[in-house]
């Protein structure tokens, strides 16, 4: 048997029946990332970087994660070092991130958007750099035309509740054509663990909607403005980054003392704190279900392991893993309880931890009440698990107790311009599974069918499930 090139045209098809299934289906769809973490501004400016280090390792804590493993000091990732020096350290850990899916992204990467077809490694890093650079400081690649290069047709942000959304207005009235979003992410709205951080926000929060917070019914109106505003400039997806849902019992009157308790700086105990969270998860969703907005649930993360790091780098910066959180019972009572009052929303819920995707997988069957195709969604593998191994298991334990041809696919969840081909490492491993199956006699021969599920998985599917609306109240203010 020949021995396949790394990275050629049929990279991760291994049957003749997934490579017609890629080729003739998936490799041409457009590309929806309903969730990512680019900074709007950057497109609104339609920012050039200066080089390739700007574009690829700034806020990228997969690689300085492989750095640090690697041997890397510090300055080389988040520090102080040139841009240039930081390049070449990275170029001296991809080497050694074989079987790491950061190997297979860094090729397809400087492919997709370079053509660049060497392996980067300390003897081509400076070539590659000066090239990709090169490029980079050309119109040809702004950030705007990347989008363009990669057929995205759609973007959605991740905004905190305080964002003026300022930039999503300019790219509304400028008339770029793609889409971008934002998502209400009120993660900050919920998180009273510090007193101080709390109260901090709240007084943001009064400073943007001119209003004075003195009670939990004024913190709701506040909120509420906040949510409407989104709402005026085209959001219609909220997101939350939660280690687990919180489903506590609570009343109205508890909620009001344990608000005026934070409000005064004091800190909560424990089930004051989970009460107070469940308390607004509910009234979060809630607004999303009248709304007509998808919301999102990423679950399991535990974050901050690295109390050093964390307070010399702050958040974000890599040093988070997989929690082992119990999420059956809380997640059950959750949505329970607003399928209830029907009230709940469209709902995707990621896993972190694949122990528990059959969990996932199983309990959105629970609330697919047949009003929406597909209405409660399990996410794909994000995090840790958006690499090859964490998006089969995803996909295939989907698979076995719900219905992927109703799955809407994959996103870049990445803080990078550069991220794209994401969509088609997943594309491939997607037409990887149905095609070995087919060779395999479990599904027919039949390509055309199958080939319209790939295309649903790739791009119809999300196309259909969420509402995106252009911002025209807020292009009307302008």
């Amino acid at each position: 048997m020949q021995m396949k090139q790394f990275l050629d045209e049929n990279f991760l098809l291994e049957s003749k029946a997934a490579e017609k299934l890629y080729h003739g289906y998936a490799k041409d769809m457009p590309i929806i990332d309903y969730h990512c973490h680019l900074q709007q501004q950057q497109i609104a400016e339609d920012k050039q970087f200066e080089n390739i280090t700007q574009a690829w390792l700034y806020g990228d804590h997969y690689k300085w994660r492989a750095m640090r493993t690697n041997g890397m000091d510090e300055k080389y990732c988040t520090g102080k070092a040139s841009d240039y020096e930081k390049f070449i350290k990275w170029s001296a850990t991809v080497p050694y991130t074989l079987r790491n899916p950061l190997y297979h992204w860094t090729h397809l990467e400087l492919k997709r958007y370079f053509d660049i077809q060497e392996i980067l490694n300390p003897t081509s890093a400076k070539k590659v750099y000066e090239d990709c650079s090169a490029m980079l400081q050309t119109k040809e690649y702004s950030v705007k035309n990347l989008l363009r290069k990669m057929n995205v047709t759609t973007v959605c942000t991740t905004d905190d509740p305080l964002d003026s959304l300022e930039y999503h207005s300019q790219l509304a009235a400028s008339g770029f054509e793609i889409p971008v979003l934002p998502a209400f992410r009120p993660d900050n709205a919920m998180n009273v663990d510090d007193p101080v951080k709390f109260n901090a926000w709240l007084r943001k929060l009064e400073a943007v909607t001119n209003s004075s917070v003195s009670n939990f019914n004024d913190y709701l109106l506040a909120l509420k403005s906040r949510h409407d505003f989104f709402a005026s400039a085209g959001c219609s997806v909220s997101d939350h980054g939660l280690s687990e849902i919180y489903a506590e019992e609570f009343t109205g009157s508890e909620i009001e003392t344990i608000f005026n308790k934070i409000h005064s700086a004091k800190a909560l105990n424990e089930i004051e704190n989970r009460k107070f969270k469940s308390a607004m998860l509910v009234q979060f969703a809630e607004w999303d279900w009248e709304k007509g907005w998808v919301q999102q649930y990423h679950l399991g993360a535990l974050r901050n392991n690295n109390t050093r790091m964390l307070q010399t780098l702050g958040p974000d910066t890599g040093w988070d893993s997989i929690g082992d959180y119990s999420h059956g019972r809380p997640l059950a009572k959750f949505l329970n309880r607003l399928d209830t009052e029907d009230k709940l929303a469209k709902t995707i819920i990621y896993n972190l931890n694949p122990s528990d995707n059959a969990l996932i997988a199983s309990m959105i069957g629970n609330f697919n009440d047949g009003s929406v195709p597909g209405k409660i969604q399990f996410g794909s593998g994000w995090w840790f698990m958006d690499q090859k191994d964490g998006m089969i298991q995803q996909m295939n334990t989907l698979s076995n107790m719900g219905l992927i041809s109703r799955f809407v696919g994959m996103l870049t969840d990445s803080r990078s311009f550069l991220s794209f081909p994401r969509h088609e490492y997943f594309r491939r491993i997607l037409c990887n599974l149905f095609g070995s199956e087919i060779e395999n006699g479990e599904l027919p021969n039949d390509i055309e069918w199958v080939g319209s599920i790939i295309k649903d998985i790739c791009y119809n599917n999300a196309r259909q499930y969420f509402n995106f609306q252009p911002a025209i109240a807020m292009v009307k203010t302008l």
